[in-house]
């Protein structure tokens, strides 16, 4: 059974940073791309980023390049999303999620998820 669960989120003022971290038990994932998407009150999942667990691909979403950074630590079974200059605009619910499928930023593809964990940005 996989399991992930998000940490770290709160609120935060504009400008300020905040960093969610991912914990993943259940498999091996060593084959599996970690993302982490956002949800918003009346509207879609988006895509925010994703990396493989090696670290060898990541993928951003324009919206956060150069602002959002995602890492793993496979010694933790742990990917991070460290999110710096955050906007009102970040603010969204944050998913994890994984998927076996690579270079995938459509939620359809990604098999597990996670509950998700709050992040409200106050102008």
């Amino acid at each position: 059974q996989v399991q992930l669960v998000e940490s770290g989120g709160g609120l935060v003022q504009s400008g300020g940073s905040l960093r969610l971290a991912c914990a993943a038990s259940g498999r091996t994932f060593s084959r599996y791309v970690l993302g982490w998407f956002r949800q918003a009150p009346g509207k879609d999942r988006e895509f925010v980023a994703a990396i493989s667990w090696s670290g060898g691909w990541i993928n951003k979403a324009d919206s956060v390049m150069g602002r959002f950074t995602i890492s793993t630590n496979n010694a933790k079974d742990t990917v991070y999303l460290q999110m710096n200059s955050l906007k009102p605009e970040d603010t969204a619910l944050y998913y994890c999620a994984a998927t076996v499928s690579s270079s995938s930023r459509d939620p359809r593809d990604y098999d597990y998820w996670g509950q998700g964990t709050q992040v409200t940005v106050s102008s």
